[in-house]
């Protein structure tokens, strides 16, 4: 035994004299307590030191989040994680979305597949979802698979599908806000719908907006009380769609986060009137970052020379891309400008709202012999902005 102590103890360390070694001897004696600890400890970082390069060699893990993620699962073998990773391969993942969950959910890599796993893949299945849809929303919110399949996904599955009438609707839910089955529905969604309706909301806008946008209805029912309360104050009508998106944009928002993006758009020049009269157009502009609104409303006014006033009446312009509409439809109209063939600045929506079809019918192909040289032009302008080559594409 004396000999097994030491060893151990002595492992990797620097060489101790025959005097410590009693010392030693005589306090395990004193407190074996000790000795069982730096076992443990020795045990538990072999297991992990096995688990972070499984992690990194095997599920693809950077050496960082493997060392993160082997917080949460430990193992000695590569038995179950290896049909676990198995299991995923088989139905489709690739190795992006094998390192996503391993790198989300660690622990489902020792999950029972034929127990656990599998009945709950068997089960979106059965309800018409397809290899692709699977592999999207599992690897968006991995969690979904360590969800109950009797308690919480069958029951939830089901009110869902009476209120949405198909199958390929709720599943169609479930890729736009996979969560949607860790909440309790009681809690959230069934009260949210009734202050919808208490409001004033048509119950076909209610099912639109579970459609379209299912994370509007597992916000707290407080908040979504509120919100909605506030919209009807701001002249918001609960009968059209507009007044559902302006409650699905405050409820992703938290107040601090709303003060800043108004402070933003009115350091751009806009009056608090403006800011209202954007919002009231396209609620959605408060959910766009504030380094692409500071961006846009840059060039707009800085490259293009568009009045602060007239952007404030197009807000749906501030959330399209910089890169692949605005610069290059910009900087082109420009170049019609300096060549004399526009004889006034174009207007803001119809320079940049009309899909790309009418635009290139409106602006290129309208000069004749001129198109050639102008669609070249345009797609200059177009690879100049997103950094590559290509042609412009018709849609």
């Amino acid at each position: 035994m004396f000999c097994f102590i030491s060893k151990t103890l002595l492992h990797g360390r620097d060489k101790i004299t025959a005097p410590q070694t009693m010392k030693l001897f005589c306090t395990l004696r004193k407190n074996p307590s000790i000795l069982s600890l730096r076992l443990f400890s020795s045990t538990s970082n072999q297991q992990q030191s096995f688990t972070v390069s499984y992690l990194i060699n095997t599920c693809g893990l950077s050496p960082e989040s493997a060392s993160h993620a082997s917080k949460f699962v430990n193992f000695e073998t590569p038995h179950k994680p290896d049909s676990v990773l198995t299991f995923f391969k088989n139905h489709g993942f690739s190795k992006t979305q094998i390192a996503t969950i391993s790198k989300r959910r660690p622990a489902l890599l020792l999950y029972d597949v034929e127990k656990i796993l599998l009945p709950k893949v068997e089960f979106f299945y059965s309800k018409g979802a397809s290899g692709s849809d699977l592999t999207t929303f599992v690897s968006k919110y991995p969690t979904i698979l360590a969800i109950s399949l009797e308690k919480q996904i069958i029951p939830s599955f089901n009110l869902l599908r009476n209120m949405l009438l198909s199958d390929e609707d709720v599943i169609n839910a479930i890729k736009l806000y996979p969560r949607i089955f860790s909440y309790d529905f009681n809690a959230y969604i069934l009260p949210n719908i009734n202050i919808l309706r208490d409001t004033g909301v048509p119950e076909y806008n209610i099912v639109k907006l579970l459609h379209w946008l299912p994370k509007t209805f597992f916000r707290a029912p407080v908040q979504v009380k509120e919100n909605a309360e506030k919209l009807k104050g701001m002249g918001f009508n609960p009968e059209r769609v507009i007044y559902l998106v302006a409650v699905y944009a405050l409820g992703s928002l938290s107040k601090s986060t709303l003060e800043k993006k108004v402070d933003t758009f009115k350091k751009c020049g806009w009056s608090e009137e403006e800011v209202l009269e954007a919002f009231r157009r396209n609620p959605l502009i408060m959910t766009i970052s504030e380094d692409k609104i500071m961006a846009v409303m840059d060039f707009l006014m800085s490259k293009m020379g568009f009045e602060v006033s007239s952007l404030a009446k197009y807000p749906r312009i501030m959330a399209m891309s910089l890169e692949k509409r605005l610069v290059p439809r910009g900087l082109f109209a420009q170049d019609l400008l300096s060549r004399g063939l526009l004889k006034k600045k174009i207007r803001l929506p119809k320079l940049f709202e009309s899909s790309e079809e009418l635009f290139l019918s409106r602006f290129v192909y309208a000069y004749g012999e001129k198109a050639p040289e102008l669609l070249k032009l345009y797609e200059e302008k177009y690879n100049l902005a997103v950094g590559g080559k290509g042609k412009i594409q018709i849609s």
